[in-house]
C-alpha cells in the first residue's frame, strides 16, 4: 500500500496565485501596480497578497475547500513568483514571513491545510549565488551551483544573464534565446555562459548533482515544514533526473512531518514516480483532459485547446469512450494513491476551462461534478467557481473579481454543493468505484463505501439519456442535480430493485442506492 497522507483523500483543495486573488490594505505596497480590473500582462503586479487570502477565508470555505495550494510564495522578480532568489523569504510584496505565519495560523484554526509550491530545479537571475558568480566570475565558490560553460569561465568572459537583444525592451524577458530545435542545455551555455531552464536567460538551471545544492534544497524543504506548512507541490520534477535526491527529499520531509503531502506537476500517466520513494501524488492532467472531452461535446474551442502544449491531445468522447478511457486511468495506479491524486481541471499553466469549453457553463458544471465524485483530490483554481475565462498565460492568470455581479451563480451553486456533498459522503473520498453503464453522451458510476452506495450519472449530451443505476433493496434519492436537472427533475424509478434514471440533456445527478 502507498504511504499517502490519511488527509488527502479527504480535501478539496484551492490553487491560488496570489498577486491575482485578493489584497489587503493590511500589506503595504511600495509603489503603482496594474489596475485590479485590467486585462493581466506578463510583468504587471496586481498586488494580490498573503493577507488577502486570509481576509476571504470565508469564501474558500463556503465551497467545500479544506486545502490550500498555493503557487510560488517566496521573493522573486517576476508576479509569477516562479523566478526564485531567495527560498527562505516570504516576498515582500505578499507580505513577508508575518503573513505566510497569519496565512497559517488561521487556515489551521479552520482545519485548513497549505502547501506551497517548490521550485528546485531553476531559479532567477536574482538568486544569490548566481549574482556571486555574475560579479566575481570563476573564482567564486558558487560556480557548481550552476551548469557554465566551464572553458568561458575559465577565460574570464562575462555571463550574459541579459542578452542585448532583449535589453532593447527595458525589461528582464523570459523569451527563449534558442530555436525550437537547438539543445536548450549546450546552447543555452553557448550562447549565455550558463545553462538556462528551456533556454530562458531569466532562469539559470540548478545543478542538483552538487553536494552543497542538495543540501541546500533539502533545507528549504525543511524549514518551511517546521514553520507550519503541510506539503510541497514540486515544479518540473522530471528536469532534475536524479532519483536519489528525490528520495532524500521525501525522507526529510517526512521526518519533520510524517503528514506531508507530496505531489509532483509530471502531465502524463507516470506510476513509478508515486511507487511509494518520491512523490504522494501528481497532478492529474491526464483525467482533466478526459473530463473536458466528455463533457465539451460540440461547444469545445478546438483552437485554443489545439494551441496548448498538453491540452492539444483533447478529444472528443462519448459515454462509452470517456468511460473506457475513465476504466484505464482508475487501473493506471495503486487505488490508495488514486484517492491521493490531485484531480484539477486546469491551472496557472493552462487556459481556463470555461473558455477550453467554449464558454459553455453547463459543461463546466458537469465537469465539476464529475471532479468531485471520482476518486481523488479536487482541485478547484481560484475564479474558476464563479466563472472566470481566459486563454492562455498570461489570461489565464485574471484578478478576481470580487464583485458578485460578476459571478456565474448556477457555476457557484454547482461547485459549493458538489464539494459539500463530497464532504457529507464518505462513499465520495473511498478507493471504491465501479463503473454502471454508458450510452450515448452519457455514463453513470458507482462510489462505495462499505454499505454506503451512491450512483453519479452524467448526461453531456443534448438527448435525454437513460442509464441503468444497478440494483437496490431500498428507495433511491436524488441528493444533487446539476445543469438542466435542477429545471427538469430527473425520473428515476426501481423496478424488481433494478433503478433505472431518465436523465435530462446537459445534466448530472448524484443518486442514493443504500
Amino acid at each position: 500500500m502507498p504511504d499517502t497522507p490519511a488527509w488527502v483523500r479527504d480535501a478539496v483543495f484551492y490553487q491560488i496565485f496570489p498577486d491575482r486573488f485578493a489584497a489587503s490594505e493590511r500589506v503595504p505596497k511600495p509603489g503603482s501596480l496594474e489596475p485590479w480590473d485590467a486585462p493581466p500582462t506578463n510583468h504587471g503586479f496586481k498586488g494580490g497578497d498573503l493577507l488577502g487570502i486570509v481576509e476571504h477565508l470565508d469564501h474558500i470555505a463556503s465551497l467545500g475547500v479544506n486545502a490550500l495550494y498555493l503557487t510560488p510564495v517566496f521573493q522573486s522578480a517576476s508576479n509569477h513568483r516562479y523566478h526564485t532568489y531567495d527560498y527562505l523569504a516570504v516576498d515582500p510584496l505578499l507580505g513577508g514571513d508575518g503573513a505566510l505565519r497569519e496565512l497559517l495560523d488561521t487556515a489551521h484554526a479552520v482545519g485548513m491545510r497549505v502547501i506551497l509550491d517548490g521550485v528546485f530545479n531553476h531559479t532567477g537571475r536574482g538568486f544569490w549565488p548566481f549574482h556571486h558568480v555574475l560579479e566575481t566570475g570563476g573564482g567564486s565558490p558558487y560556480r557548481n551551483w550552476f551548469h557554465y560553460d566551464e572553458e568561458a569561465l575559465e577565460r574570464g568572459r562575462p555571463i550574459d544573464a541579459y542578452p542585448l537583444a532583449r535589453q532593447r525592451w527595458g525589461v528582464a524577458q523570459d523569451e527563449p534565446v534558442l530555436s525550437a530545435v537547438e539543445d536548450q542545455g549546450q546552447m543555452s551555455r553557448a550562447r549565455l555562459g550558463y545553462e538556462a531552464w528551456w533556454g530562458m536567460p531569466a532562469l539559470p538551471k540548478l545543478n542538483v548533482a552538487e553536494t552543497a545544492v542538495r543540501e541546500y534544497l533539502w533545507n528549504v524543504a525543511e524549514h518551511w515544514l517546521r514553520f507550519g506548512i503541510d506539503g510541497w507541490r514540486l515544479d518540473v520534477p522530471a528536469e532534475i533526473d536524479d532519483r536519489s535526491f528525490w528520495q532524500e527529499f521525501r525522507r526529510r520531509c517526512r521526518a519533520v512531518n510524517p503528514e506531508a503531502y507530496l505531489v509532483g506537476e509530471i502531465w502524463h500517466v507516470a506510476p513509478d514516480w508515486v511507487s511509494g520513494d518520491r512523490f504522494d501524488a501528481l497532478m492529474n492532467y491526464p483525467l482533466a483532459e478526459a473530463i473536458i472531452g466528455f463533457v465539451g461535446g460540440r461547444s469545445l474551442n478546438e483552437p485554443l485547446l489545439r494551441s496548448h502544449h498538453e491540452y492539444a491531445r483533447v478529444t472528443r468522447l462519448d459515454g462509452p469512450a470517456f468511460a473506457a478511457h475513465l476504466g484505464e486511468l482508475l487501473s493506471d495506479y495503486d487505488p490508495g494513491t488514486t484517492a491521493a491524486q490531485l484531480n484539477l481541471l486546469g491551472s496557472h499553466d493552462t487556459p481556463r476551462v470555461l473558455s477550453l469549453l467554449g464558454g459553455d457553463v453547463e459543461a463546466m458544471e458537469l465537469a465539476v461534478l464529475l471532479q468531485g465524485t471520482l476518486p481523488g483530490a479536487p482541485c478547484v483554481y481560484y475564479g474558476d467557481e464563479v466563472g472566470v475565462s481566459g486563454g492562455k498565460d498570461p489570461e489565464s492568470r485574471r484578478a478576481f473579481p470580487w464583485d458578485p455581479g460578476h459571478w456565474q451563480s448556477d457555476l457557484l451553486e454547482t461547485t459549493r454543493a458538489t464539494f459539500g456533498l463530497r464532504r457529507a459522503e464518505a462513499a465520495l473520498r473511498s478507493d471504491g468505484v465501479t463503473l454502471l453503464s454508458s450510452a450515448a453522451e452519457a455514463l453513470a458510476f458507482e462510489r462505495r463505501d462499505g454499505d454506503g452506495r451512491l450512483a453519479v450519472a452524467v448526461n453531456a449530451g443534448e438527448a435525454v439519456a437513460s442509464l441503468a443505476l444497478g440494483g437496490t433493496d431500498r428507495a433511491p434519492a436524488v441528493l444533487l442535480a446539476t445543469g438542466r436537472a435542477r429545471e427538469m427533475a430527473p425520473s428515476v424509478t426501481s423496478t424488481d430493485g433494478s433503478v433505472t434514471i431518465e436523465l435530462p440533456p446537459r445534466s448530472g445527478a448524484v443518486v442514493r442506492l443504500a
